[in-house]
């Protein structure tokens, strides 16, 4: 089929303005103020994307609460990455149904990646008939359309039809913090890794023109923003579908030059498209956080080509080793799959050797998950669930040991924090390269300001420090 981008023009923009406002009317004749709750589940696109969904719903005249229970509008933001998440949303879905028998007049959304998929949406029109509306990540902007219908008709709607995805510049946002923020320069997936749903429920990779994502983290930064994440899934193939002579380096070197104290980051980094040019420019400016998360999924050459990863443990390992030449300070984290199909005793001692060379600050680490519609899902897999289990658990006991050695390093050194919230009455703050930090010391007034704090102590999952 045509897998074109479509770009959202502002006309069709403003039509769904209108139906913001015509419900937004409806409410305010009913003297009723509405009350609405989006739920989120998976990666930092889907959180990204609820914070436009709540901005949408505010334009609507709808007050945000914490909790399903009383509200007039449920959204819940689904993914579709892990079989786990996937029974996780269709429980508490599930479970809606109590809350829409307390509350006739809820009306029930289920969206994101889940609902890409044609087998689920079925499902989900069949056996979860309490549910009014579904739309798959394509159909998002539409949401108000698709809401007054329900509100307007009593009728479900489901947006959910196949496409090649759409970019809407524009859209109203509620964000979730007042000095952290998601910024989404692309969307969709061209790499087509055999156990990954996501090209098939998030399109193909298209970017956000340049002028655009600087005008929007120009405007956060000037609003007080220290922490701007750069969000893309995978942020190395940006510009690729624009033909306008800027790559991701080069979107990162002009934004990193903008006035302001702020911190960039970015994920995820696909190792296939990780270039020199791009640890040159971080090691560059400062402004830029030294931390890359670089998936790595595998450290057997055979399982990474069943995997359609399109690079070698070898070709890995160098990306790295430049990574940290250039940049002795950088901080590793990566993505680890245990027990893809196939996959030998042998092979696993790979990706533990791996795991030992890089000595990675963090992990995270999953055992596979089939997820269906994809090559590998297909695959042959004679090892069990016990083996699988015995892997991973040798993987978190070698990635735990080399997180707290790594941690121990920090004890003594003064570092530069941004403090970001509250955590059991103490004090949490991050540092330049994520790693999170538990303050002994200040008072709450220091949240959202950067800091430099004396580490004082550490663990596999934490520093500890004081002002």
């Amino acid at each position: 089929m045509e897998r074109k981008t479509t770009v959202i023009s502002s006309e069709q923009l403003r039509q769904q303005q209108e139906f913001c406002g015509r419900i937004r009317q409806r409410w305010e004749a009913s003297g009723v103020v509405p009350t609405a709750f989006v739920d989120t589940y998976g990666c930092q696109q889907n959180e990204a994307d609820s914070e436009r969904i709540r901005g949408m719903l505010e334009q609507c005249g709808y007050t945000m609460q914490d909790s399903e229970e009383g509200a007039d509008v449920i959204v819940i933001n689904t993914c579709a990455v892990r079989e786990h998440a996937e029974q996780r949303v269709l429980g508490n879905v599930g479970a809606l149904v109590h809350t829409k028998r307390r509350h006739p007049g809820q009306k029930i959304f289920l969206c994101g990646c889940m609902m890409g998929e044609p087998a689920v949406a079925e499902k989900i029109r069949k056996s979860y008939v309490h549910v009014d509306g579904v739309f798959s990540t394509h159909h998002l902007w539409e949401f108000p359309s698709l809401l007054y219908r329900v509100l307007d008709t009593g009728k479900r709607v489901f947006a959910t039809e196949d496409e090649a995805g759409s970019i809407a510049e524009g859209l109203p946002v509620v964000r979730s913090s007042a000095f952290k923020a998601w910024v989404s320069i692309m969307y969709g997936c061209n790499n087509f890794c055999t156990y990954c749903i996501v090209p098939y429920v998030r399109g193909r990779e298209r970017s956000r023109k340049p002028e655009d994502v600087i005008a929007e983290v120009k405007e956060l930064v000037e609003s007080g923003c220290r922490d701007i994440t750069l969000l893309g899934q995978n942020v190395n193939s940006y510009g690729k579908d624009l033909d306008c002579g800027v790559d991701f380096a080069d979107l990162l070197a002009e934004l990193a030059q903008l006035p302001g104290e702020f911190l960039l980051r970015f994920m995820t980094s696909h190792p296939k498209d990780a270039t020199k040019k791009l640890f040159d420019t971080m090691a560059k400016y400062p402004k830029i956080a030294r931390h890359i998360h670089l998936p790595f999924q595998a450290g057997n050459d055979r399982v990474l080509k069943e995997m359609n990863r399109r690079y070698t443990a070898a070709q890995y390992l160098e990306l790295v080793e430049y990574a940290r030449s250039v940049m002795p300070d950088i901080v590793l984290t990566s993505d680890v799959i245990v027990g893809f199909p196939g996959e030998t005793d042998e092979e696993f001692e790979d990706t533990l050797k791996l795991v030992e060379q890089v000595r990675y600050d963090a992990l995270f680490t999953f055992i596979y998950s089939p997820r269906t519609g994809t090559p590998a899902a297909e695959m042959p897999d004679p090892a069990t669930r016990q083996e699988k289990l015995a892997r991973f658990d040798r993987l978190c006991a070698a990635q735990n040991r080399i997180s707290e050695e790594k941690h121990r390093e920090y004890v003594g050194k003064t570092v530069r924090v941004l403090v970001d919230g509250i955590d059991d009455g103490v004090l949490t703050a991050r540092t330049g390269g994520n790693r999170l930090v538990r303050l002994e010391n200040g008072t709450e007034d220091l949240i959202g300001q950067y800091a430099d704090a004396t580490i004082t102590g550490a663990n596999t999952w934490s520093l500890l420090g004081k002002l």
